[in-house]
């Protein structure tokens, strides 16, 4: 079974800027990880390559430093690794994102599956997996909680629906993205760190792409306009109040009043 796995870098802190005029994170200088929820993806695939055999490749849109995380998907167990990175792709919404990334997979070797984690933290979306399966026109499911049984036409999975547990059945090729509980992601080996070390990545750019035409990709290539992007307000103002117990208790009461979270 040939596999794929998109992964992706995103900030390691909640501390980041952004550019006042694009909207987009300034994450030169910040500290990097891999995706938390693609984690789980990379996991996923490591098992079902353990059980029916094959390879899996990773497949990140970035930065050249974000070979970093190639690196670590090579700790995990990645066969193959591929670097999609360009400058014609900065800026780019979702829909630009998944775009590339269908053109990167499409130019990196058919796969049977293709595994994305639920969402990004930076992002939080949780679009891309399922525009990445409609430009490469396959059937995909989100919300994988568990795999159910693989066979050599189909996959079948458990996804959790906010309101029911459903079950399907896909036939390959296909993409499914997949929760962080599905399973428990192995750490990155030390052993495999030193047998990759000098295992060759593939880097992407745009005239390596089945599509070449600019106008897909990056800024030109964003239907989306951000309005306004900020990072999240913090409050760490305090109160320390002491008394009975009664006191205490109206005290409490009339604060969340005026915050207005209590209404009477």
């Amino acid at each position: 079974m040939d596999i794929t796995v998109c992964i992706k870098q995103v900030p390691g802190t909640s501390e980041v800027k952004v550019d006042p005029e694009t909207g987009v994170l300034q994450r030169d200088g910040i500290d990097s990880k891999m995706n938390p929820y693609d984690l789980y993806a990379i996991e996923t695939a490591l098992r079902l390559k353990e059980s029916k055999g094959g390879k899996v490749r990773a497949v990140t849109m970035g930065p050249p430093q974000a070979e970093q995380i190639l690196r670590e998907a090579f700790m995990m167990g990645a066969d193959e690794a591929f670097l999609i990175s360009d400058r014609q792709f900065a800026g780019s919404d979702v829909l630009a994102t998944a775009y590339t990334l269908s053109q990167g997979i499409m130019k990196s070797g058919s796969s049977d599956l293709i595994i994305c984690g639920k969402q990004t933290t930076d992002g939080d979306t949780a679009q891309v997996g399922a525009e990445i399966a409609e430009f490469l026109n396959i059937p995909h499911v989100t919300n994988v909680r568990s795999i159910l049984k693989t066979d050599e036409e189909s996959i079948t999975v458990e996804m959790d629906m906010p309101h029911t547990v459903e079950i399907a059945r896909v036939l390959y090729p296909c993409l499914i993205s997949v929760e962080k509980g599905i399973y428990q992601s192995r750490l990155p080996s030390y052993v495999k760190k030193k047998e990759t070390v000098g295992k060759p990545i593939t880097v992407l750019s745009l005239k390596d792409l089945p599509d070449q035409g600019v106008s897909r990709y990056g800024l030109k290539g964003s239907p989306t306009q951000v309005e306004r992007i900020f990072p999240p307000e913090t409050r760490d103002d305090h109160e320390v109040w002491s008394g009975s117990s009664k006191e205490l208790t109206r005290r409490l009461f009339e604060k969340l009043r005026d915050e207005k979270l209590l209404v009477q």
